[in-house]
């Protein structure tokens, strides 16, 4: 009874192959009509997933709220909830029509609610969200800052340590040594050259979904370019962070995050 919640609608824009893609955006705790926030644009994980009504303490937009942030999350090309063709289109074409439904859907948002400073905008994601923040960073400086928790750097090398082998076969057409396969298409790690957006890297040791060397390899590459990057790891978890002790110190360290570029 005694939290502060932001309100949250949701919106829908033209996206990616000229079809309808929604997504939210939700006011900070504490919203005062004139005033503009600094926005936390979130990306969800699976990637075949999506954000719903759900309550929880891993990635809940209302965490960011409470901080005096304003949310936006959009359900791109490859959620669930819009008809199985929406969700199977992202296999194969990881950064293609995710990323411009994530753009285009920031864009709609800082244009229709006009809360949102566009001038202070962090982009945050898990696992494929991890990857998308990867991929983002060589490919645009739109965003003041980047947080990538446990995401793929190397979709290649990646295939070879991780435990769920259907997975990246299905999304990849095969593996890697496969006539067609799609590994090298959305690679962030061929475009680490072009990063230059401070990122905040997070890993659990006990990740083999994607694993930790991935964390590490992305930081080595921010650090020897003189990026400025922070490194967080937990030696005691795994592709989630699930301690509640371990849950506050990632907020806070993403909290800091967010307040030392964008607040």
């Amino acid at each position: 009874e005694g939290v502060a919640m932001g309100e949250y609608e949701q919106f829908s824009f033209e996206g990616a192959h000229g079809d309808t893609v929604h997504g939210y955006v939700m006011k900070p705790a504490g919203y005062e009509d004139g005033k503009q926030y600094p926005v936390a644009f979130l990306i969800h994980g699976g990637p075949q997933g999506s954000f719903g009504d759900s309550f929880h303490y891993r990635w809940n937009p209302q965490t960011y709220a409470g901080q005096g942030f304003a949310a936006v999350f959009i359900d791109f090309h490859g959620s669930t909830g819009y008809g199985q063709a929406f969700t199977d289109s992202i296999s194969g074409d990881w950064g293609g029509a995710p990323l411009e439904d994530l753009q285009k859907g920031l864009a709609a948002a800082i244009d229709r609610y006009a809360f949102l400073d566009g001038d202070r905008t962090c982009a945050l994601g898990a696992s494929y969200g991890g990857f998308m923040v990867n991929w983002i960073a060589g490919q645009t400086d739109r965003f003041d800052c980047l947080v990538s928790h446990d995401g793929n750097l190397d979709e290649r090398a990646a295939y070879f340590m991780t435990e769920e082998l259907w997975f990246p076969e299905w999304d990849h057409g095969g593996p890697p040594w496969a006539e067609g396969s799609g590994y090298e298409e959305h690679n962030p790690v061929h475009h680490v050259q072009d990063w230059k957006t401070p990122i905040l890297v997070i890993h659990g040791a006990l990740d083999y979904r994607v694993v930790d060397t991935q964390g590490m390899s992305t930081f080595t590459a921010l650090r020897r370019q003189g990026v400025p990057a922070r490194f967080l790891y937990f030696p005691d978890e795994n592709h989630w962070v699930l301690k509640p002790q371990n849950s506050i110190q990632w907020h806070n360290e993403v909290m800091d995050w967010l307040t030392r570029w964008i607040k």
